[in-house]
């Protein structure tokens, strides 16, 4: 058997083969960017998608030059951390992407320091992560939240009424799910559920690579405070769920190195399908969250202070819950419509034990239990007349509930990239502070990519890019250029 050769690469050729891949995967998603960005045709399996979404399209690209692919690499990655923290923007952090890293390796042929040059960027984020913090607005009332929502969409302003409605229902702490509709009607309800601030212990669990998450449907709960420290003591109830063909979502207080391993390698061989979670927290507080799970679920809670020992336990104990949603750093539940009478009855005592307490601690954690418990799941019932029309409605439904929560968050800024023509301007005052010519260097990198999206955001709706940065940079900073290039005014979201 042949052993397949290594191509190495060093310096000019290197940078060149790099930058070459990271154009070819920039190129194709970029063209999706703004209100008159194009969509990009995907062959999966010989079906064709019609896709809009940067994270979607970088994913499915691989280069046959290996060098060349590890550039495309590098955006990829890019593209999946900016939609596992934010959920959206992820076509504009490439876009930003390839314009820092052409620009920095253009500098480093020119014999800048790459260090001192990366020192300079980050500094001048910093600065204007500030200038951010200080300019943003709060989103204020369903309005706003519609006119976020849609933007996000696609400007659909059926979408955004989709998401304002949903908001309104479970609140700004809520949980909206994403599910496909088995009509072409599309329809918001509430269901029970909870979200968890915590994520799958190891990424090996994931089922849906395209999304970095893991989902169940109709799982079974293990619930327990009790380490797990031997595959021993839960062997029964992993046959079990092997046995029914269903998944199992453990939460545990702990769980061996050696039996996590033993779980992982067991999935990747497809004879388990599970996932862990360990539950965050400490003392009574975990304690009582990993109550609230099981009642949600009906599991059983196995505590060891109530005589409920892993070992031994039975299927009988497992809960179950018809769909779960696991990230890196959150979990999802939608309960099984069995436990709705349970769930409200525990809201009730919690109230009533919060309406009986002066510890403030005691009753911030038990209001965070109420709000939990009570806020419950919007669940999003999409319809579509097409397979290809439903995957791009779903796509748009979930870059506008992402875009959305993160405004809640964080608030809103004007769009179609003029906050980021009036951050570039920065750049000169900025410098003033550096002493290092290539740290100054880094400074420059950054205020020249971040007038690359509006620049792009023209040329797609056919528009001169550096007329529509001229014009942007003699306007006040609230004002959108969205309106410009689009043919209609957008709300500065």
């Amino acid at each position: 058997m042949g052993i397949e050769a290594k191509r190495i690469a060093f310096d000019k050729e290197c940078r060149e083969s790099l930058l070459s891949g990271i154009n070819k995967l920039a190129d194709a998603v970029s063209v999706t960017l703004g209100p008159r960005g194009r969509n990009v045709v995907l062959s999966e399996s010989g079906e064709l998608k019609v896709i809009n979404d940067g994270v979607i399209i970088a994913q499915a690209i691989e280069l046959p030059d290996t060098i060349e692919n590890a550039g495309a690499t590098l955006i990829q990655e890019v593209a999946t951390k900016t939609n596992s923290s934010a959920g959206d923007g992820t076509t504009t952090a490439i876009v930003l992407a390839r314009e820092m890293i052409k620009a920095g390796l253009l500098a480093v042929t020119f014999g800048a320091n790459p260090v001192s040059m990366k020192k300079g960027m980050e500094q001048t984020v910093r600065e204007m992560v500030k200038t951010l913090k200080k300019k943003s607005h709060p989103v204020r009332g369903n309005d706003d939240i519609k006119a976020v929502a849609s933007i996000s969409a696609g400007n659909d302003e059926f979408i955004g009424s989709l998401i304002a409605e949903a908001i309104k229902k479970i609140g700004p702490d809520g949980v909206i799910c994403i599910e496909s509709s088995s009509s072409a009607e599309t329809s918001v309800m509430v269901e029970e559920g909870m979200k968890i601030d915590k994520g799958y212990m190891s990424p090996h669990f994931i089922n849906n690579p395209n999304k970095s998450i893991i989902e169940f449907e109709n799982a079974k709960v293990l619930v327990t405070d009790q380490k797990i420290a031997s595959v021993k003591e839960i062997v029964p109830l992993l046959e079990k769920a092997t046995q029914l063909s269903v998944p199992l979502l453990i939460f545990t207080e702990d769980i061996s190195t050696h039996v996590l391993e033993t779980l992982v390698i067991n999935k990747m061989q497809g004879m388990l399908n599970v996932a862990v979670v360990k539950c965050p927290g400490f003392g009574e507080g975990k304690k009582a969250l990993l109550q609230d799970i099981a009642l949600l679920t009906g599991a059983d809670f196995l505590s060891g202070d109530l005589g409920l020992n892993l070992e031994g336990a039975t299927s009988d104990q497992l809960g179950i819950a018809r769909k779960i949603t696991i990230t890196s750093n959150s979990t999802t539940i939608v309960a099984d419509p069995s436990t709705k009478a349970e769930i409200q009855a525990r809201i009730m005592q919690i109230k009533k034990d919060l309406a009986e307490t002066d510890n403030k601690y005691l009753s911030e954690k038990l209001s965070q239990r109420i709000a939990k418990l009570s806020g419950g799941v919007a669940i999003l019932k999409v319809g579509a007349h097409t397979e290809t029309e439903l995957e791009d409605r779903k796509l748009r439904i979930e870059d506008a509930k992402s875009a959305t929560f993160a405004a809640m968050d964080e608030g809103i800024v004007p769009g179609g990239g003029a906050t980021f023509i009036h951050l570039s301007g920065q750049v000169p005052f900025i410098k003033e502070s550096f002493q290092d010519p290539d740290k100054q260097i880094g400074a420059d990198i950054i205020g020249m990519a971040l007038l690359a999206p509006a620049k792009l955001i023209a040329a797609n709706a056919g528009v001169d890019g550096d007329i529509v940065v001229e014009k942007a940079e003699d306007r006040h900073f609230q004002d959108s250029i969205s309106s410009w290039v689009s043919g209609k005014r957008i709300p500065n979201a």
